[in-house]
């Protein structure tokens, strides 16, 4: 029997409108299952589900408009996302100053938005595969932020198939679209490379950690530490 073949924009339109509506949902992204809402309960079941420390905000599923839109850096910051996530297809999570005012942070409960940032900053996630990159468009067309984390209990590692996402994780959503194994995957449980943009540190040292390094150095002579950010 072949494997059976899903729309990662059907797939991205169920789990908007599953968050929008005040729900929960986990999808699969190139760089792990997710599991993501909009409200304040949905956040609040989020990091209960995963038991989730209160101190490691959520993070916020973009594209290049609302990267463009919402965060304040340097055109050298602002020409290595791109350079990253358009000329080499990269997935990346960027630590960024954002703009309190715009809609999608500004309109965000004050319990999300509390959760979802941290000292002027946000994580964005960028280039994840057709199913993130659709539900990012579909938020940024509405209006509507969608926040959420990896679909795991905390500190447990992303997971890379369905079936690896604990059971209080799975049962705690109104959502949940098995749809095989991830584009990508490691044996450590990493999940995107996030870079804070003001410094070039990773705060995570995860998928494709090599190739942005070799972005940033071959293109803007930049030398990304290969230490965590502390």
């Amino acid at each position: 029997m072949p494997p059976q073949v899903f729309d990662p924009v059907a797939d991205a339109a169920l789990a908007f409108a599953t968050a929008r509506d005040g729900g929960v949902a986990i999808f699969k992204a190139d760089v792990g299952y997710a599991i993501i809402g909009h409200t304040e309960e949905a956040i609040a079941r989020i990091y209960r589900a995963k038991d989730r420390s209160f101190s490691k905000p959520c993070g916020c599923f973009a594209d290049w408009r609302l990267f463009c839109e919402a965060i304040v850096t340097s055109q050298t910051a602002h020409d290595f996302v791109s350079a990253v996530i358009h000329d080499e297809g990269l997935p990346l999570s960027i630590v960024g100053t954002f703009r309190p005012e715009h809609p999608l942070i500004a309109n965000a409960a004050p319990y999300v938005r509390r959760n979802a940032t941290k000292s002027g900053t946000i994580d964005l996630l960028l280039n994840a595969g057709p199913t993130h990159d659709e539900i990012a468009r579909l938020a940024v067309e509405n209006g509507i932020g969608i926040f959420g984390s990896s679909a795991n209990r905390s500190l447990s590692g992303s997971k890379f198939v369905f079936e690896a996402i604990e059971p209080e994780v799975r049962e705690a959503v109104d959502l949940a679209l098995d749809r095989g194994p991830c584009r990508y995957s490691n044996e450590f449980g990493l999940g995107s490379t996030i870079i804070d943009l003001a410094s070039f540190e990773p705060i995570r040292i995860g998928i494709c950690f090599e190739e942005i390094c070799a972005v940033a150095r071959n293109r803007f002579d930049i030398d990304i530490p290969n230490q965590v950010k502390t």
